[in-house]
């Protein structure tokens, strides 16, 4: 088949929804299929264009056997209200003179990817313009995230901006999302059951496993062989409550064997830098390069999966995959009957989001228990090799978008001729 994929964030975006859509794409050109990608230069997690592209210029390459269209966007440093989305809507209206082009492609399928919502109206145009099947895949809720988190603010800029998500999400021929209870909210916002589709991020359990040895960052980062390392590795923004991590770590800063380790770059990341950068048990530190993630996450003795609570199953945190592929224990910040307490209360240890004292005790306890640690990593581990694993995830998927084009009457002949298995 023609896939035109289209979102704001691709590779080389070493963390969250490019990485994902990236490797996506990737999977489905060595299956054979043809895919493009109409994306924005790298920029995330930093805030700022990457080094060797344009926040500028048009651009494309070939990525992997796939055909990569860049288009400008702005990029504030400091992205909430107003700037957000301005920034959605440089990349909406940049990229949407090659979006019309690509019609000539004549794809079988449009994918738009969520956030950014105000790229749908094109992809819908294209996808009517040819006749392909229109897929949007939702990785967070964004309107419902910007009000809950204060980034947007006002009743009736709230009421306006759900009833325009409304009607994007019910035009859609596919909505698929990453999770249950992320479902269950597109079937809430009108949705026919008929159109949603579980389509989850996955862990790439090839690449990142439990190391039989010392992670070479440790040594790096001068933490002694006997302390116990705490790691936060992502994006550093108002969704992940960091706040009560760097709370936890001044908590504990008497503790010379216990050692923070907060990787990753974001908007908040000062405001954390502030809060306890200046600590001898706290370590702030870049995101590593792809070829390093395994290392940085066989660093961690426990990974922190850190939550605002009125974030809550309107994201799925991605980085969860990552962190269960490495073996390592768990403690993540969630309430009970959400997603996130759903997926990680079996595998690991989940305390209130918000609560510094409660995740300190967690990591004390956690910290003083080895065998407790290890039967936690194992688990987590087990639980992405059979549920999370890439190739189980990205293979489903093929089969339903193909399944579902035929079904639609897109054009799939040549397709079928390299596909007989669908």
């Amino acid at each position: 088949m023609k896939i035109l994929v289209y979102g704001i964030n691709y590779a080389p975006e070493l963390t969250g929804i490019g990485k994902y859509t990236a490797e996506m794409a990737e999977t489905l050109g060595a299956s054979g299929h043809e895919v493009r990608v109409l994306c924005a230069p790298p920029y995330y997690p930093q805030w700022h264009v990457a080094k060797g592209f344009s926040g500028y210029r048009y651009a494309t390459e070939h990525r992997n056997r796939v055909r990569v269209w860049r288009a400008p966007l702005w990029v504030p440093s400091r992205p909430k209200g107003a700037r957000r989305i301005a920034h959605l809507a440089s990349f909406a209206i940049s990229s949407m003179p090659v979006l019309l082009g690509h019609a000539l492609w004549r794809p079988d399928v449009v994918m738009c990817i969520a956030p950014s919502l105000l790229n749908a109206p094109s992809a819908l145009l294209v996808a009517r313009l040819t006749g392909a099947h229109a897929w949007l895949h939702v990785q967070d809720y964004e309107v419902d995230a910007a009000f809950s988190l204060g980034m947007l603010k006002g009743s009736v800029l709230k009421k306006a901006a759900l009833a325009l998500e409304r009607l994007l999400l019910t035009r859609f021929d596919s909505v698929s999302t990453i999770s249950a209870k992320m479902l269950e909210h597109a079937l809430r916002k009108g949705v026919d059951s008929r159109k949603v589709v579980r389509f989850s991020n996955w862990a790439d359990t090839g690449s990142i496993f439990p190391l039989k040895r010392t992670s070479r960052l440790r040594e790096s980062l001068k933490i002694p062989e006997t302390a116990t390392v705490v790691l936060y590795s992502g994006n550093m923004g108002a969704k992940q409550g960091l706040d009560v991590l760097a709370t936890a770590a001044v908590k504990r800063s008497s503790r010379s064997d216990l050692v923070f380790v907060f990787c990753g770059n974001g908007p908040a990341r000062e405001e954390m830098t502030a809060l306890c950068g200046s600590l001898p048990t706290c370590r702030f530190i870049d995101l590593q390069p792809v070829e390093q993630l395994n290392e940085l996450l066989n660093l961690a003795d426990i990974h922190v999966l850190p939550q605002r609570a009125d974030a809550a199953d309107l994201v799925m945190p991605s980085k969860l995959t990552g962190m269960y592929a490495s073996g390592r224990a768990v403690i993540a910040m969630a309430n009970p009957d959400t997603e996130l307490y759903d997926a990680v209360s079996p595998r690991g240890v989940v305390v209130p989001p918000g609560e510094p004292d409660l995740l300190a005790a967690a990591i004390d306890r956690l910290a003083s228990e080895a065998e407790e640690r290890a039967r936690l990593g194992t688990a987590g581990r087990e639980f992405a090799q059979t549920e999370l694993s890439r190739d189980a995830v990205l293979r489903e998927f093929e089969r339903v978008l193909c399944e579902r084009c035929q079904a639609g009457g897109a054009r799939v002949a040549a397709s079928k001729a390299r596909h007989p298995d669908f």
